[in-house]
């Protein structure tokens, strides 16, 4: 096959600030410099320093040279709902749509999936990382997309047997994925991948570990691998099934992560005491580590705000866990007494969470709806152990969540893949350590 060009949903605003460096087209106009495009009812209003044009949607702005031209989008939101969001202007290579979603406008970059990829390591680890990382990393971004792009077209014709939905009078169960997408392949948040276009796209480096395994795919069973990763599994990964539609993915596997030794088992952090107990601890990891340099290779400046990522604590007072029910998710249930973990998956993350007000009492899941439900941004992951302290009229004052990893935990876990690199690993090493029985395959 070719190189693919891939849609990546980057801006989602009522109006859209950008400025054209280098000669744009759109229907044989030419387009250049600061450009506001804004909303007017079915259209948008293009405005330029000295002219006005209304236009249908979707508006493609097409460079007149790949390589030459690139946009500036203004207050691009980076780390959407995460304790980090904020905005930056960021410049991007390829075209640019835009079209309008419900009561705002979207704009989508369209490019060469390999310069997606130079832009994507950029912007999830420093050019600073090893080069058996960075190709690492490069493999696994490039298989997720690919088997993303697959996938939705298997949804486009087929209804899918999963609801990601469920909510009945005592539960409300929810997993987010790339269904969420309907009009490109990706966004450009946390949510997906993190792709900030040119503006985090320097040094040879990353360059160099890309185009080295350009085409280069992660395979199970004639299959692109649809290869995840979080930030720190905490120190065991995370079943597929336990965080999205619940189909076995069998080069996704539990296992410690402190060694490529594939007979080692994984403890049973399904059982709750053994769950408790892991989670207390800090056993040696992979990814329990503090080396700063090997944490440079994965954090960027906003990233480095957090270093409690592999064991952490958070306190939530009575007050803020019932605001935060109600605002996050929805929920009223009075005053919480228990949250009690029902079922955890292999990392000991928790999947149902069952919550007892003074008024109701409900069950969430998954992992990333609980992180949602008990955090103003996202917990840092959903494993973690329950402790309440100040009782008053039978009420707990505060629940103090003692919790371990930063992210789902399915698949390659970056901060303990980093550590693999400083330690030698080739990148081969590194993805057969994640992606168990998954083969490298050149797919073009």
């Amino acid at each position: 096959m070719e190189e693919p060009i891939i849609k990546v949903g980057v801006l989602f605003a009522p109006e859209i600030q950008l400025t054209l460096s280098g000669t744009y087209l759109f229907n044989q106009q030419a387009f250049t410099g600061p450009l506001t495009i804004r909303q007017t009812g079915p259209g948008v209003e293009l405005e330029s320093t000295d002219n006005k044009i209304s236009m249908a949607l979707p508006l493609d702005l097409v460079p007149e040279n790949y390589e030459a031209c690139s946009f500036e989008l203004h207050n691009v939101t980076i780390g959407i709902h995460f304790h980090w969001e904020r905005q930056e202007n960021q410049r991007f290579k390829g075209s640019l749509r835009i079209l309008q979603e419900e009561q705002h406008l979207t704009a989508i970059n369209l490019l060469k999936l390999e310069d997606y990829l130079v832009s994507v390591i950029s912007s999830e680890m420093k050019a600073t990382a090893s080069e058996e990382f960075l190709k690492a990393h490069a493999v696994m971004s490039r298989s997720w997309l690919l088997a993303q792009i697959q996938k939705a077209g298997v949804l486009k014709e087929t209804v899918t047997p999963y609801p990601s939905f469920t909510k009945t009078s005592d539960t409300h169960i929810r997993w987010y994925d790339r269904e969420d997408h309907q009009h490109f392949d990706v966004c450009a948040d946390d949510h997906c991948q993190r792709y900030q276009g040119i503006t985090r796209a320097t040094g040879p480096k990353v360059e160099k570990a890309v185009r080295a395994t350009a085409g280069r795919v992660l395979m199970y069973d004639q299959q692109i691998c649809d290869a995840r990763f979080s930030k720190c599994c905490g120190g065991v990964t995370e079943r597929f099934e336990n965080v999205w539609e619940p189909v076995i993915h069998p080069y996704l596997k539990a296992f410690v992560d402190k060694t490529t030794d594939e007979n080692e088992t994984a403890p049973n952090l399904t059982d709750h005491r053994a769950a408790a107990q892991w989670i207390m601890d800090r056993p040696e990891t992979f990814c329990n580590t503090n080396d700063q340099s090997v944490l440079s290779q994965v954090l960027n400046d906003y990233d480095m705000e957090t270093q409690d990522f592999f064991r952490w604590k958070v306190t939530l007072p009575q007050s803020e866990l019932q605001a935060l029910l109600k605002s996050k998710i929805d929920l009223d249930l009075g005053a919480i007494s228990e949250m009690i973990p029902l079922e955890r998956g292999s990392s000991g993350r928790i999947i149902r969470l069952k919550i007892i007000g003074t008024q109701a009492t409900k069950i969430i899941g998954k992992e990333l709806e609980i992180r949602k439900a008990l955090s103003p941004s996202h917990l840092y992951s959903s494993a973690f152990v329950v402790e309440k302290e100040g009782l008053e009229n039978g009420l707990p004052q505060n629940f103090i969540l003692n919790g371990a990893g930063w992210g789902h935990g399915v698949g390659l876990c970056q901060i303990g893949a980093a550590v693999m690199g400083a330690k030698g690993h080739t990148h081969a090493e590194i993805l057969t350590h994640y992606f168990r029985d998954a083969q490298l395959i050149q797919l073009y």
